[in-house]
Formats: C-alpha cells, structure tokens, sequence
C-alpha cells in the first residue's frame, strides 16, 4: 500500500501530530511525506518527499496574522503547478492535516482524501463556536477540503471526533511543579510581554519567543528563543501554562494537569474556538478585546485551577480504523 500524507507547516501542532502518526502509518505501507508552508519550530525525523511552498499565515507581533505579510507570501500560479506535480493516483490512500495544495489537487481531479486534523472537528455543528460573521470561517471550511473527515478536540463532541494526540515524549516525561510559568505567545512580541509580567514580581517566568534570537533575563522574566526541548521541560516542571488558542499546546498542558491561561490571536478562527471551547471548561481567556491583561493574569497566578481532562492514548486506534475504512 502507498500513502500520501500532507501536513501543514505552520505552527507546530500539525508537525507534532505527525511525528506520533507517521510510524504508525508506516506500519501498513509506504508513506510518502508532503509538507507545505513555513512557520512551524518542530521538524519531523523522516524523510519529506514533498516540500511546498503552500499557504502560510505569517505571525505577527501584536497579537493577530500580519495580514500583509501573509498575502505577500502567497503564490497563486505557484500554488496551481504544485496541485498538478503531485502523483495522486499513485497512492491508495492519502491524509491531510489541513494542507491546501494536496486538499484542492485531490478535490480538483476528484480523488478521494481524508482530512485528519483538529479542523477537521469544526465539521461537526456540535463543535463549540463562538457567534461570529468572520471571514475566517470560510477559510477553516474552504482552505483544505477532503471527502471524509476524522478529528481531534479536547473533548468527543461527535462521532469522529477524538481526544488529542498527546506526543509520546510528553507522555513518558516526570511531571513535577518548580514554581515557575511557562510561556508561549507566538503571535506577541517579548518587548511587549515582558513589562506586563514584570509587574507580577514573585513570580517566576519562562519565555520562549519567536521575536528573539538570543537568551536574555530581565528581573523575573527568562526569555529565550522556541526551542522544542527545553520548552517541553519547562511544561513538565511549571505550576501553569500561558500560551495562544493553538490546540496540540493547551492539550499537552491540560493533560499535565497544568493550569491554563490562553490568548487567542485576533482574526484567528480556529483560535477563538479553541479559547470558546476551553471557556466552556470554566479556564479564563484573554480575548482581543480585553485591553488590560495585567488584572486577568495576575488573578490567574493567585488563584488555583481545578481540571480534569482525560486523554487516552488512542492513536494507534484511530489510524488503523482510517486505513482500514478509506484505504482504496
């Protein structure tokens, strides 16, 4: 059997998820990488056969998609000619977490694809979503179609959605409580972070930003490039997580059992669902609108958080039952 799966490469929740799903494809044939876009910190160990160009969407400093950034990087006639070099009909089976070159090409030449993928959750009308006329809505329903659909999300709000993927190396770590917080805000500059928790100043602060290239300390506040290993152990060993609505990250933590403070990114869809959804669960948010984030964090440090999520390691499940039901 041969077995296309094309990932998304921005951010790092979709590289994560391969990393786990790729040895378990491999179990049932040849699987042949595609990656398209950039912004993603993790790498996979396998060989990519595919590396595309795709459709990025560039982080900004302030909180939301730099939005020029983002259009400026976008190739149409680029993006058409990687839809028709792709060999579609030479696989049995082909996945998508959520990569629009493999999504269109396959919809174009009417193959059948299985989008498997947190977004392929938003499927599901029972898939909590904040009310919102948002052009992003069109672009979770229209930037990676597939003819079926599997998902993840913090809970199973249907029949195809699962719990998430939890990477094998944050199951086997030694959880322990150091006191200290670690942060990851893509989308926000450090200079603009590290004033506000400054202000919190028996609190110990764990950085990891996008925006620099070197380590720095500056009173209670360690910032310090993303690097995937020492922010895992920094996961493993804070009394809370501070992070954007991604999913793979406020998953992690939760399983942990790690306190929780999410702020998602403007104009970011998929994020105000994830946030919507974690506010459902009783965690605080940090919306856009909220103009003072001091008072939110601080009452989030102050006061404990109660949770209990259950997330089963039911990857090795999932994939069997996607290769048995769709492989053709």
């Amino acid at each position: 059997m041969k077995i296309l799966y094309a990932i998304q490469g921005t951010g790092n929740g979709h590289i994560s998820r391969a990393r786990e799903i790729v040895p378990l494809l491999q179990q049932y044939g040849d699987v042949d990488l595609l990656i398209s876009g950039t912004q993603a910190d993790v790498k996979l160990t396998q060989e990519v056969k595919y590396q595309l160009h795709g459709f990025s969407f560039i982080f900004g400093k302030k909180g939301g998609v730099n939005h020029y950034e983002t259009w400026k990087e976008m190739n149409l006639p680029r993006f058409v000619k990687d839809m028709r070099r792709i060999p579609l009909k030479d696989y049995n089976l082909i996945l998508n977490d959520f990569e629009p070159v493999t999504a269109w090409a396959c919809k174009s030449q009417r193959i059948e694809s299985v989008g498997l993928s947190h977004q392929a959750s938003f499927q599901s009308k029972k898939v909590p979503k904040p009310r919102s006329i948002d052009w992003a809505q069109l672009v979770m329903k229209y930037y990676a179609p597939a003819s079926h659909y599997v998902g993840f999300h913090f809970d199973r709000y249907d029949d195809f959605i699962y719990t998430p993927v939890i990477r094998a190396e944050i199951r086997n770590m030694i959880v322990s409580n150091l006191g200290h917080y670690a942060v990851y805000l893509p989308a926000i500059d450090d200079k603009f972070l590290v004033p506000i928790l400054k202000q919190i100043p028996d609190t110990r602060w764990e950085v990891f930003s996008k925006h620099t290239k070197v380590a720095y300390t500056d009173g209670n506040v360690a910032v310090r490039p993303v690097n995937n290993e020492l922010f895992n152990k920094s996961l493993a060993s804070c009394e809370g997580l501070f992070t954007g609505g991604g999913f793979e990250g406020p998953a992690e933590a939760l399983y942990m059992g790690k306190k929780l403070l999410v702020a998602p990114m403007k104009f970011q869809y998929e994020q105000q669902c994830n946030a919507f959804a974690l506010k459902q669960f009783g965690l605080p948010v940090i919306w856009g609108s909220n103009k003072n984030w001091l008072p939110i964090i601080k009452n989030w440090v102050n006061n404990p958080q109660e949770h209990q999520f259950y997330f089963p390691d039911e990857t090795a499940a999932v994939i069997d039952k996607v290769v048995k039901q769709f492989a053709r």
